[in-house]
């Protein structure tokens, strides 16, 4: 690089295989951007073949994916923490995520939040202490770990990499990926590593020290807030069957469909996280029509346009024509209706009415009208008959 900071991508990849042919254990890059490079892939995979661990930042331009050279497969790409060990409103997040580390967060005029480290003062060259912020602090921490891993014997790049990862502080609601698989904990990455291997025990250990094996993780929200998903479909199911039993009708996949499709959706694709892979088509597929509104943001808030009698109502009339998915629009408004109901006891957040009794009070009325919607729909049906 140079004395600004700057250098070709080409000079990176021939440091990267000067490093690895000259005896460095980890390398670590505090820098990004220039997009991928055919280059720089192949002198990264060069030092992993030669058992490098390489780390980089993930860039702190706070948008969804991490730059390269973080985001190469052989790399281990690390977002920022703030001192509390929050994420930073600066980190990038998304695809390219590995872990992620103190990078600092420096508030106005007080540093105190920064990362605290000994560099020159580039006025008079003199060595100082300075605090900075980003992933270009992060990063080394990463590196550091990574060092003292290798330092226990464990020299194959993807065995400190998995190290790592285990030995996390693992985020449980973290749809964006901006943890990566979790906090970097250096001391159980350490004794992880020093146990010589990871053997099916460490790894059960990991599982039941980080809740994985304890129901209660997938019971209270974990990856996915599983009781009022189930609550939600087998409540739409039970609501068409008492309305069968005034309303006579036939059961048929496009009912059906309407009816997961309206309360629960593939909610367990919510879960799914794919390497370099966006994750907002994950949570569309995993969520129900009421949270499609807030789907693609992933808000914890719904938005009341979607979470509404709305969108039934507009299925109904354009469907209602139609002899085979007529069922379609009238199992999504059961529903829809089922999932506002559990919606208003366990979770009444709406986006520009909060989180109190008005959301409630919303989300309530309008499960009514989707029940009296359906059953308005279903009397001339019979009556037909």
């Amino acid at each position: 690089m140079s004395a600004g900071g700057g250098g070709t991508t080409a000079d990176i990849a021939e440091a990267i295989r000067f490093a690895a042919d000259n005896g460095a254990g980890v390398i670590n890059m505090s820098l990004g951007g220039g997009g991928e490079s055919q280059i720089m892939k192949e002198a990264i995979d060069y030092a992993h073949g030669k058992g490098v661990v390489v780390v980089a930042a993930a860039g702190n331009a706070g948008r969804n994916a991490a730059e390269y050279p973080a985001r190469y497969p052989h790399v281990i790409g690390v977002s920022a923490l703030d001192p509390v060990g929050n994420k930073t409103p600066y980190s990038n997040y998304g695809a390219g995520i590995d872990l992620s580390a103190p990078g600092g967060l420096i508030q106005g005029d007080d540093q105190a939040g920064g990362i605290l480290q000994h560099t020159i003062n580039p006025q008079t060259g003199e060595p100082v202490f300075r605090a900075f912020q980003g992933t270009s602090m992060a990063s080394p921490h990463v590196a550091g770990v990574a060092a003292l891993i290798k330092s226990t014997g464990m020299n194959n790049p993807d065995q400190v990499e998995e190290v790592l990862k285990q030995s996390a502080l693992p985020v449980k609601d973290d749809g964006l990926n901006h943890y990566g698989a979790g906090k970097l904990n250096a001391a159980e990455a350490v004794k992880l590593a020093s146990r010589g291997k990871i053997s099916f025990q460490d790894f059960f250990r990991w599982l039941r020290d980080n809740g994985y094996l304890n129901p209660r993780f997938w019971i209270d929200g974990g990856v996915i807030a599983l009781w009022p998903k189930i609550i939600m479909v087998l409540g739409s199911y039970l609501l068409a069957w008492l309305l069968k039993n005034f309303f006579p009708f036939r059961w048929g996949w496009s009912l059906s469909t309407g009816l997961v499709a309206g309360s629960s959706g593939l909610f367990f694709l919510k879960g799914v996280y794919l390497f370099d892979a966006p994750q907002w088509p994950f949570r569309v597929l995993g969520s129900s029509i009421p949270e499609l509104g807030n789907a693609v943001q992933a808000s914890g808030a719904l938005n009341p346009l979607f979470a509404s009698v709305l969108v039934p109502a507009v299925l109904i009339v354009l469907l209602l024509g139609h002899a085979q998915w007529k069922w379609f629009a009238i199992g999504t408004t059961i529903g829809v209706a089922m999932f506002l109901a559990v919606s208003a006891v366990t979770a009444p957040t709406l986006m520009w009415l909060g989180e109190g009794a008005i959301a409630r009070t919303f989300l309530v009325m309008n499960a009514f009208l989707c029940f009296a919607l359906a059953r308005l729909v279903l009397k001339p049906e019979v009556q037909t008959r």
